[in-house]
């Protein structure tokens, strides 16, 4: 193999962690346990308002060591203040990645080509601040004059993921009065049955896009347009009603919203690090600007523990070094994220883009292909409904799915002992993962519900749990807007540490635009339009024909 492709796995850091796999196969985690009264205490590290047990994992501390070891060897400490500093990281694109300084409170200056960009985002927050409570304090209303009561969030991919799932997080802290909808699927479905919810009267559309040019966000903003035309028919009513986040305000202007009413995304933010930036107008809206800025102010303390922290106590760095030891020693192919509270239930799907848009990458930074192992697939559901589902796979299956226990130590809706019963199920999973069942517990079992040594021979094989199945749990006293500020960020900074170890490009997406590029083409050919692009194959030629015979378009 040529020494260019061998970077990383040539690193005698790596050539020591392959020696400790070898010497924990066939190691349980519950001996480990049995055998060390404090582990639980020593490998548990806090930060920003979160808390990480992460003592059901496979390691020792000579492997937490040669984890270090391994992402000192690739420079993390100064790849790390190289992001926080508005260092061009994103090397593919030439450019910062800069969503920390959208949550950087204004008491330090950060500098993209010469300019200090904080006064611009601390002017953005003071924008949305203004609008936000003019809406709320129903100052600022409808073309009829009539308040606004509802709010809808046009957008795709980060403009869409994340302010939903902090608007779903945030629900205990929602202001009465303003409901929030997200539009995001080309599917016609989706923006139709939003609209069928809301007046046009009451409701303010947010059209989330950079470029103003995203075929789903702009196609479902038209169709809302001309809903929005069809009942007040005043074309100067579109700027009371339509507002836009993008960079590219002639677009906005030629649809028909006020310049003063578009507010700006910088090229040093990608979209599905965005949601801090005016991205998060729903989010503002829904529970108002000081929950907003919490927020915020979660997400920057998660900042100030990644950069500050020693590595061994730094929640992301730990976890993001798990995350390498599975997944390119232990060949874990998929991570599992299981948040025990009904409002984070959207928080897989969020880390889902977060982790595999940046880290879905094959070839290094300097273009050579990768000769380990990239991002895992991020997969997962709200606990418990995932026990009576998939829990089945990771207990029994064959495969190795590392996972988070995300739940929180207070619930905002206390019923009965309803909380209670979700952290002992919270407990018992990750338990029985690592603690698994063996056969002679499995034996002792069935006999001791009466059954006949045959059946007990017969059925103890079906109700082995292996165990040994790695798992972090991650608490935080209760969900709030600084934790849940803290808990993304903290996602954010462990998928970067991820990248920098696998030496890929953390803040692209070329994998997204070969999709689009292709469908400009086949596009026309559905509508039977002329210059769709001809070179096809015959299963894409065959559905084309299929679709349009059944008058589709």
């Amino acid at each position: 193999m040529p020494a260019h492709l061998a970077v990383l796995t040539s690193k005698p850091e790596w050539q020591t962690l392959k020696e400790q796999r070898e010497r924990l196969d066939g190691v349980l985690m519950k001996d480990l346990f049995e055998q060390d009264p404090g582990r639980a205490k020593r490998y548990f590290i806090e930060g920003a308002g979160l808390s990480l047990d992460f003592s059901k994992n496979r390691i020792t501390d000579e492997v937490l060591e040669a984890l270090l070891a391994l992402a000192r060897s690739c420079n993390l400490e100064a790849r790390r203040d190289a992001l926080l500093r508005g260092e061009r990281v994103n090397v593919t694109e030439d450019r910062p990645a800069l969503h920390t300084a959208l949550r950087n409170p204004g008491t330090e200056a950060v500098t993209v080509d010469g300019e200090d960009v904080i006064a611009e985002v601390q002017n953005t927050l003071n924008r949305m601040e203004t609008l936000v409570n003019d809406v709320l304090d129903q100052r600022r209303t409808g073309y009829t004059g009539k308040p606004f009561t509802d709010v809808v969030s046009i957008g795709i991919g980060g403009s869409y993921l994340g302010p939903k799932l902090v608007g779903e997080a945030l629900q205990p802290y929602a202001r009465a009065g303003i409901r929030c909808h997200y539009v995001a699927n080309i599917d016609g479905t989706e923006i139709c049955e939003t609209l069928r919810q809301v007046h046009p009267e009451t409701t303010l559309f947010l059209i989330q896009s950079k470029s103003f040019r995203t075929q789903e966000t702009l196609e479902n903003s038209k169709v809302a347009r001309q809903w929005f035309l069809d009942r007040c028919g005043d074309e100067q009513a579109v700027s009371q009603h339509f507002m836009a986040v993008t960079a590219n305000v002639p677009a906005a202007q030629d649809f028909g919203v006020d310049p003063a009413n578009v507010f700006p995304m910088w090229d040093w933010v990608g979209g599905r690090y965005s949601l801090w930036s005016a991205i998060g107008l729903p989010i503002a809206f829904s529970v108002g600007m000081a929950n907003f800025r919490a927020l915020l102010a979660g997400a920057h303390g998660m900042d100030q523990h990644f950069r500050e922290a020693p590595l061994a106590e730094n929640l992301p760095v730990v976890m993001a070094m798990l995350g390498i030891w599975y997944n390119n020693f232990w060949g874990a192919e998929t991570h599992a994220i299981l948040p025990y509270d009904h409002y984070l239930r959207s928080l897989p799907d969020h880390l889902q883009q977060l982790d595999m848009e940046s880290n879905g990458k094959s070839v290094t930074q300097a273009g050579a292909p990768l000769a380990w192992q990239s991002g895992p697939v991020i997969w997962g559901g709200v606990g418990a409904n995932g026990q009576h589902a998939y829990h089945q796979l990771i207990h029994q299956g064959t495969r190795l799915i590392p996972a988070d226990f995300i739940i929180p130590l207070k619930t905002h809706n206390p019923v009965a002992t309803h909380h209670a019963d979700l952290f002992a199920n919270c407990l018992s999973q990750s338990r029985a993962m690592m603690a698994g069942k063996s056969l002679e517990e499995a034996r002792a079992e069935l006999a001791a519900e009466g059954r006949s040594e045959a059946e007990t021979e017969q059925l103890a094989a079906h109700k082995v749990i292996p165990g040994n199945k790695p798992s972090n749990t991650l608490i935080m006293e209760s969900v709030t807007p600084e934790t849940v500020g803290a808990l993304i960020a903290l996602y954010e900074h462990r998928t970067f540490v991820q990248g920098v170890i696998w030496d890929v490009d953390s803040f692209d997406q070329w994998g997204v635009e070969l999709g689009k590029q292709l469908g400009k083409g086949i596009l026309p050919r559905l509508l039977g339009e002329k210059g769709g692009n001809q070179a096809s194959d015959s299963s894409t030629d065959h559905l084309i024909e299929r679709f349009r015979s059944t008058g589709g378009a």
